[in-house]
C-alpha cells in the first residue's frame, strides 16, 4: 500500500500504462503469429499484406516503448526474411 500521495499516484500510472502495454503487446503477437501463417500457407500476395500490417504495429509497439528498437528490427527481420524464403520455395 503506498504512504504518500505520490507513491499513490504513481501506482495509479503504472496499472494504465500495464494496460495499455498489455494490449498493445496482444495486438502486435496476434500479427506475428498471422503473418506467420500466411507465410507459411504459400499465398504471396496475403503472406506479403500480413508482414507489412505486422511490421506496422510492432514499429508502432516500439515507437512506445513497449518493445525494444532492437528486438522490434529484429522480428520485422526475420518475418521479411521468411517472407522472402516461402513464397519462392512454394512457386517452384
Amino acid at each position: 500500500m503506498a504512504n504518500t500521495a505520490s507513491a499513490a499516484k504513481r501506482h495509479r500510472q503504472s496499472l494504465k500504462r500495464k494496460l495499455r502495454n498489455t494490449y498493445v503487446k496482444a495486438e502486435f503477437r496476434a500479427a506475428i503469429k498471422a503473418a506467420r501463417e500466411a507465410t507459411a500457407s504459400g499465398d504471396a500476395a496475403k503472406a506479403k499484406e500480413a508482414v507489412r500490417a505486422a511490421t506496422r504495429l510492432i514499429d508502432r509497439a516500439a515507437s512506445k516503448g513497449v518493445l525494444h528498437a532492437k528486438a522490434a528490427s529484429r522480428l520485422v527481420g526475420r518475418m521479411g526474411h521468411n517472407l522472402a524464403k516461402k513464397p519462392a520455395a512454394a512457386a517452384k
